[in-house]
């Protein structure tokens, strides 16, 4: 049980940088030459307003993530992780969506929620190997 509380990491950091006012990112007109650039937190409604609506989806998403991780350390199934790993997948593509837009509707702090994302479906990919042999 304490190995398998080490995948709960991961994820709590990634949700804690999704709540950082500087992840999703909206670039208002501005009638005097170069946009405005505005950050907001991923579970802002704002950014979904403005048509940038992966960023709250990957949030949810993480929480989803979250939510089995806890299930899956007090049951031991391992069922679960096989969920978990395809909504990191999810998670990911749709955290690299707004680059579909351009360059500046990516953040540091996006890249670092990909990043995170990436991390924990390498960590559970290769433990589950590792319990296979």
């Amino acid at each position: 049980m304490k190995k398998r509380s080490l995948y709960l990491f991961i994820p709590i950091v990634t949700l804690i940088l999704e709540i950082l006012p500087y992840g999703a990112v909206c670039n208002f007109a501005n009638p005097e030459g170069a946009p405005w650039r505005r950050t907001f937190s991923y579970f802002d409604p704002t950014p979904f307003g403005y048509a940038n609506f992966t960023p709250l989806l990957t949030a949810i998403i993480t929480c989803v993530i979250l939510a089995f991780l806890l299930v899956y350390l007090l049951t031991g199934k391992t069922k679960i992780i096989t969920a978990v790993k395809i909504l990191l997948f999810a998670g990911v593509v749709l955290s690299l969506c707004p680059l579909l837009l351009g360059i500046n509707y990516y953040s540091i702090i996006g890249a670092l929620i990909t990043a995170s994302l990436i991390v924990e479906w390498v960590l559970l990919f290769l433990s589950k190997r590792n319990e296979d042999k």
